[in-house]
């Protein structure tokens, strides 16, 4: 499985693992289904890789191609196990670590304005912050946080008491700082000495988030809003702070219990994701930002190569700034972020020059502990990935 460990916490993943804005206006293409251009993914190929998602135990998928402006989609399973009702195309998710690639991107434009260096040490605007059991904030610089090279720890399972389900239905609901789930973190030793190595980290991002906010005077989500969020047109993508409801259509996010049963688990409370992981959005927004992150829509050319310039992870994957690349079986590279929170699985893939971009999500995680594999789940999920960036090329 050619995947890195993206995810707010996925325990079964190895860490080896165009868009035209006019007006405020978002250009959009004929429908699905709509005289394909030849070699383009068809909405046939799309809704046979998503029934494969749904035919390893996944409840519900959805997911969309972005393809030179023509928009493909198909969905596969239910959107609620009690009424049956199909999974919106157009429905909102919880997307969880594709928020880092927001919050990365608003770092680097701040780095472009000259307002802080990625060169920077976090000590520096968040002294004192990052402190005990041998991590010091005067080491690490912001490059090495968005890049997961600090050795900053991530919180861990035990540090947020929500998995398993006795303790969802307990703590579903409580509200977390930032500064909390960083002292959360403190409590274990760094992974490495800084830029030594690469090792996923969650805390992390909630450090860039602080210092966007030190920076700014603004909170992270606010930043993502008017500088990603309202110039793109997304208008399905929001930060929830407390509110631990998903706002408009959607989909139900399922867990499975250790009987094989499935838990809704879709009200949550994710302060404790913060900026490692907190956004809600949707196929189309994913994929418009995707393209215009990858078109330079968002970022001068200097900042976009710096988010490229990666660590490799293993033979055919990297990790650069808020952003993953890998090779696809064709040979193609793609730039890509997955994320995992509590009923919801979902990655996006976009080629370099931005013409087509793929975003998928699933009503299905592998959290709570339960018989359940999810190592299907996720070979189908890369499988579909493949494809839409592969065909016709």
């Amino acid at each position: 499985m050619r995947r890195l460990t993206m995810t707010i916490h996925r325990p079964l993943a190895a860490a080896v693992a165009a868009v035209a804005v006019a007006g405020g206006v978002l250009a959009t293409g004929p429908a699905a289904g709509a005289n394909p251009v030849p070699g383009s993914v068809t909405q046939k190929l799309l809704q046979r890789d998503v029934n494969a998602i749904v035919d390893t135990g996944v409840i519900g998928a959805q997911a969309a191609v972005l393809d030179h402006g023509r928009t493909v989609k198909a969905g596969a399973g239910v959107a609620d196990v009690r009424t049956r009702r199909p999974v919106p195309l157009d429905g909102r998710f919880r997307p969880g670590s594709i928020t880092k690639t927001f919050v990365a991107t608003v770092v680097l434009q701040l780095a472009g304005e000259g307002r802080l260096s990625l060169d920077d040490k976090v000590g520096r605007w968040l002294p004192g912050v990052v402190t005990g059991n041998g991590n010091d904030g005067q080491k690490v610089t912001i490059r090495q946080l968005l890049q997961h090279t600090s050795g900053i720890p991530s919180f861990s399972f035990e540090d947020v008491p929500v998995f398993t389900v006795e303790d969802y239905y307990l703590h579903r609901f409580d509200t977390y700082r930032p500064e909390q789930m960083v002292a959360l973190a403190m409590k274990h030793p760094p992974t490495s000495e800084p830029g030594a190595g690469w090792a996923y980290s969650n805390t992390n991002y909630v450090l860039a988030g602080m210092i966007i906010q030190q920076v700014t005077g603004n909170t992270w989500d606010r930043e993502v809003s008017a500088r990603l969020v309202q110039p793109l047109g997304l208008r399905g993508t929001t930060a929830p702070g407390r509110n631990p409801a998903i706002p408009g259509v959607h989909a139900q996010g399922y867990d499975h219990r250790p009987d094989g049963s499935v838990l809704n688990v879709t009200l949550m409370n994710t302060t404790w994701g913060g900026a490692a992981g907190a956004l809600i959005s949707t196929t189309d927004d994913l994929n418009r930002f995707a393209a215009a992150l990858q078109d330079g829509t968002l970022l001068r050319p200097a900042q976009l190569a710096e988010m490229r310039n990666v660590y490799p992870v293993s033979e055919d994957a990297g990790y650069g700034l808020g952003i993953g690349r890998i090779k696809a079986s064709c040979g193609i590279e793609y730039w890509t972020h997955d994320g995992g929170v509590h009923g919801y699985t979902s990655q996006f893939a976009v080629t370099s020059d931005g013409t087509r971009s793929v975003t998928a999500s699933l009503t299905t995680t592998g959290f709570l502990p339960s018989t359940w594999n999810a190592g299907p789940m996720y070979q189908a999920l890369d499988k579909l990935i493949d494809n839409a960036i592969c065909t016709g090329r």
